[in-house]
């Protein structure tokens, strides 16, 4: 998936579970969770990609209509998806963090898959956890936090 993103020029920052594992953490996750910028070029991408994916609605009977396009995203700026490609979970915002340009603002490039990517830091990604406040959030601050530590020890 973030090869398909990438290769389509999609602006992004990878926020969710993925982040943390991009920092070590060893909590799996299923999906990948991402902050899009909502200008209109990008969002034009990013719902051309997605319909090629065949993304439909998680959780929702397949066969009801739904149409994977700009109005989608004008309509539904969050969206928990599955496609043929894996789960996918599109914000225009993060709780915590704010919008794309705060996202990327508190995000580090990283590389993973022969792709180069942006993907929050770990001071904004325990920020989203914790504003996010859900259990399965909250039970992963403490192995975020120590990595925080971990990271600010080693670059002392």
């Amino acid at each position: 998936m973030l090869s398909g993103l990438a290769s389509h020029g999609i602006r992004f920052v990878v926020i969710g579970g993925i982040a943390g594992a991009a920092h070590g953490s060893g909590r799996h996750t299923d999906d990948l969770d991402i902050c899009y910028a909502n200008d209109d070029g990008n969002i034009g991408r990013l719902a051309a990609l997605l319909s090629g994916w065949e993304a439909y609605p998680r959780g929702v009977q397949r066969g009801l209509p739904f149409f994977m396009d700009t109005r989608t995203f004008a309509t539904t700026p969050v969206m928990t998806l599955t496609t043929t490609e894996g789960d996918m979970d599109v914000f225009d915002e993060v709780a915590g963090v704010g919008g794309f340009a705060a996202a990327l603002d508190g995000s580090i490039t990283m590389e993973a898959f022969d792709v180069t990517f942006d993907a929050l830091d770990l001071p904004a990604l325990i920020a989203a956890k914790r504003a996010a406040n859900r259990p399965k959030d909250l039970e992963h601050l403490p192995e975020l936090e120590a990595l925080l530590v971990l990271r600010q020890t080693e670059t002392k």
